[in-house]
């Protein structure tokens, strides 16, 4: 941990489940929620949660006041990276579960976020920050490149509108990162938007969420696997029940279900 021993006798990443949302909060606040080993081991279990069958969307929030610093530097400086127990692998892990977990994931920023931390965030599928949080590449400025996080950035964004920031560690606002597709709503309340869009997905049916998601994941989506998608997806009970259900002018079941759950 950043800020001692102390920081590493409680939990550091939180998980609840409630009415199919998965909600993950990174909860270390005096090292701004940096990408600490504890934290990061943490946080996979709370993915581990997460993927289960009954959750149809996740949720990545944080303590104030920063969304996540980025590595934790006072634990890489101590010497956690000799003899191999720096790996980058978990970290590296991390993002890729959050960006092929069939459910969304939903990144909700309310605080500063810097390098690492841009992964994790850029790793999510639809990312909700407010205007007056910045962000910073910081990388170069101690010696390291961008290198495990430009592959969920590169994947979002064109390099091109990234040379600047990534070649100079330059702070730039959420309008500037909303310009190159690093995030997807900018909002003056997080918690609504977030909402929001949590109950658009789950309106949805969750096999077909769930197939919709990998199609835009697919970096360029072949014509033949697409019809045979569609033709399965067509052919599925979901979309009997989807479409049974317009006709009869009746909420189809998984949103009876949901609302159940909801109270």
């Amino acid at each position: 941990m950043a800020d001692g021993q102390g920081e590493g006798q409680r939990e550091l990443v939180h998980c609840t489940v409630e009415g199919g949302v998965a909600t993950i909060t990174l909860d270390s606040p005096a090292n701004r929620n940096a990408l600490s080993r504890q934290l990061v081991t943490e946080l996979h279990a709370a993915l581990d949660r997460a993927e289960q069958p009954d959750v149809r969307v996740v949720v990545l929030t944080h303590t104030a006041p920063s969304f996540c610093a980025g590595a934790d530097l006072k634990e890489r400086g101590a010497g956690a990276g000799s003899n191999g127990s720096g790996s980058n692998a978990p970290m590296a892990n991390a993002m890729e579960r959050l960006a092929s977990c069939a459910a969304p994931t939903i990144a909700a920023v309310d605080g500063a976020v810097r390098a690492g931390g841009i992964g994790i965030m850029a790793a999510c599928d639809l990312v909700v920050v407010n205007r007056r949080v910045n962000f910073a590449f910081t990388e170069v400025r101690i010696g390291v490149a961008p290198a495990m996080i430009s592959v969920p950035i590169l994947a979002r964004c064109s390099w091109s509108k990234l040379a600047a920031p990534f070649l100079t560690g330059e702070t730039f606002d959420a309008d500037a990162a909303r310009d190159m597709g690093l995030v997807t709503h900018v909002t003056d309340d997080v918690r609504a938007t977030v909402t929001a869009l949590v109950q658009g997905v789950l309106a949805g049916a969750p096999g077909a969420v769930a197939a919709t998601k990998r199609v835009l994941r697919q970096a360029a989506p072949n014509m033949a696997e697409m019809q045979a998608l569609s033709e399965a997806l067509f052919g599925s009970a979901e979309a009997a029940e989807g479409m049974t259900a317009f006709i009869e002018k009746r909420p189809p079941s998984w949103a009876a279900v949901q609302q159940g759950l909801g109270g």
